[in-house]
């Protein structure tokens, strides 16, 4: 689009040329006529509309001679010569006031004259050469690739080109972690566009010495040159060989800002690129992590034929971030430790670490799963699927590698929904009937099952249900735990035999348990007797006793880890990725990190490790 500043003064209508540089080596291969016919177009300046079917009204943009920018609304009904007669008229607006600017001297005379009695410009749209009548409708008139002429200056006409929507970068960036910008594109693909980073150059560098400003470069895409490099305000330094969406800053960027550059593509074209600033410089790194001997065994995504598993539950910010948490739960944790920001830079770098296939994570917080976990793992090729617990502001996300499976389907629950009114858990309801405080209890519990069912995009015949879910907390709630226990099994039974029939279970999660609970034991043996202790877990007056069973042949991948949740005052093995073993089987189980690793700080969370939870990962295959 047109930029800001004078125009040159042959003609009152005329914009400056050669904004749309052709790029790399296509000068070469043009010739004669054509040549000549390509620097006419690369001489146009750009009007660009954005037509969508779903709206009734398209929107035009391009820039006039006085340098302003004209951005108009018109219906998609509307006939081309009520929108041509109204961009003539916004045309001579915007050249009296450009000539009402010039002739402000009192000596002058007659300049207001000239401005009120210019004429307003000859304004025609040509398609292939012919001009389109003004009974065409807008939605049909303004097609990619027609010219628009406003006087002597002409506009090359681009429909729907790719566009930045959103762009941002994260409040806190720390050197050796990756930085993920949130990005939205429309008619574009991350994959397809270009991305340049630039640091902030250091105050006194040499010239040509590492730091030092760089000359101002055009950017690709629209021909414009990058403002800060050429003009007042901080001078930035491209970051060689840095061209992907995400980049990782190393200990020489600390004290630097950092700007990204992203010109959006789809594998035609590309659109106008869009310039952002980090917020702050670089800060310094914790050092050493928990999970960094861990990545030395998931450097690279799994061969064809497995699947890599993890479930994580990454401590939810309305926990973590509280006066309570700061003085009770996690005392030894150093507060800055605890926020968000900091949190959120170890959390991408050991999720992206790990190259998981699928990803299970509980307590991820709405905002954090679409603004930054969500943005930064499909940066490194998986989408994520979000569940919220009712009336909670945190929830379940599950992530699959988007080269390695499709989704089908998703049979998400809430418990209490669903033992409520669904009929598949009518005989459990009557059966809790009998016991109306244990009955009652469960009802008011906000925990959630996320079932999602994929498939392989490289063998359509293998299928996996993959069930993400994080169980009621408090350490008297083992019965509670079972009656959702039981509610997730039957409702996975629905899914893998009546929907789709004989497809293997993976189900990750906190279920809150330890080995050595009734919950535990009725997933791992198929059944749970009526006097197990745990129907008792919260007093007799709760007590539930009924028997149960489930059809699944299930085991846990990761075995029994001595704690996969260390604090203060606890430790234990909560977390589990349960298989069905007569479908998959274990190729490898990831080590978990040494107790000196853990204990560090103490315990978790910590300057090191993001959670007060240890993520479990495997690799699994077919049989």
């Amino acid at each position: 689009m047109g930029r800001s500043g004078s125009c040159g003064r042959g003609s009152m209508w005329r914009l400056r040329a050669g904004s749309s540089a052709l790029r790399g080596g296509a000068w070469a291969r043009i010739s004669g006529r054509a040549r000549a016919g390509a620097e006419a177009e690369a001489a146009m300046e750009r009007a660009v509309v954005r037509c969508v079917p779903s709206e009734p009204k398209l929107s035009l943009s391009f820039a006039l001679a006085d340098g302003s920018h004209k951005h108009m609304q018109r219906d998609q009904s509307e006939p081309l010569g009520r929108a041509l007669s109204r961009i003539a008229t916004n045309a001579l607006k915007g050249h009296a006031k450009a000539a009402a600017r010039k002739g402000r001297r009192a000596a002058e005379p007659g300049a207001g004259a000239s401005a009120a009695g210019a004429a307003e410009p000859l304004v025609k749209l040509y398609y292939r050469e012919e001009a389109v009548g003004d009974d065409v409708l807008n939605v049909d008139a303004w097609q990619d690739g027609a010219v628009l002429q406003i006087g002597d200056v002409k506009y090359k006409v681009e429909r729907n080109p790719p566009a930045v929507t959103e762009l941002q970068l994260p409040r806190y960036i720390m050197a050796g972690f990756p930085v993920c910008p949130k990005l939205g594109l429309e008619f574009g693909e991350p994959e397809r566009s270009l991305f340049r980073w630039f640091r902030e150059a250091r105050p006194g560098a040499a010239a040509g010495a590492p730091g030092a400003p760089a000359c101002a470069a055009p950017a690709d895409g629209d021909g414009d040159a990058p403002a800060a490099e050429a003009s007042a305000g901080p001078a930035w330094v491209e970051v060689g060989g840095a061209h992907e969406r995400v980049f990782t800053p190393s200990n020489a960027d600390i004290g630097l800002r950092l700007k990204l550059r992203c010109t959006p593509g789809n594998g035609q074209r590309l659109g106008p690129s869009r310039e952002l600033e980090s917020a702050g410089p670089v800060e310094a790194g914790p050092g050493a992590c928990t999970f960094d001997q861990r990545h030395l065994y998931t450097k690279r995504v799994s061969g064809d034929g497995l699947v890599r598993a993890v479930t994580y539950n990454v401590l939810a910010d309305v926990y973590a971030h509280t006066e309570h948490s700061r003085a009770v739960l996690y005392p030894y944790c150093a507060p800055y430790a605890l926020g968000l920001d900091y949190r959120l830079n170890l959390l991408q770098k050991e999720l992206s670490g790990y190259s998981a296939d699928v990803l299970c994570l509980q307590e991820v917080d709405r905002a954090v799963f679409h603004d930054s976990l969500a943005p930064a793992l499909d940066a490194f090729g998986l989408h994520g699927l979000f569940r919220l617990k009712q009336h909670q502001h945190e929830g379940l996300a599950t992530f699959f590698r988007r080269d390695k499976f499709s989704l089908l389907a998703q049979h998400d629950i809430a418990y209490q929904q669903a033992l409520a009114a669904d009929p598949l858990h009518g005989e459990l309801l009557e059966r809790l009937a009998h016991f109306p405080q244990a009955r009652d209890r469960v009802l008011q519990r906000s925990s959630a099952l996320q079932v999602s069912v994929l498939q392989s995009t490289k063998d359509s015949s293998k299928k996996i249900c993959v069930a993400n879910t994080h169980l009621y907390w408090h350490p008297r709630g083992g019965h509670i735990r079972l009656i959702q226990m039981a509610v997730a099994l039957t409702h996975l039974k629905h899914v893998t035999q009546d929907l789709y029939p004989g497809i293997p279970v993976l189900f990750c999660g906190d279920f809150n348990s330890t080995p050595s609970t009734g919950m535990y034991s009725f997933v791992s043996s198929g059944s749970i007797s009526e006097d197990h202790e745990d129907w008792a877990s919260n007093g007799e007056e709760e007590r539930c006793s009924m028997s149960l069973t489930h059809p699944f042949r299930l085991k846990s991948a990761c075995g029994e880890p001595a704690y996969t949740n260390y604090v203060g005052g606890f430790h234990g093995c909560l977390d589990y990725i349960f298989i069905d073993f007569t479908a998959l089987e274990v190729e490898q189980v990831i080590p978990m990190p040494s107790h000196e690793e853990v204990t560090t700080h103490q315990a978790l969370p910590s300057v090191s490790h993001p959670s007060d939870h240890i993520a479990l990962i495997c690799d699994l295959k077919w049989k």
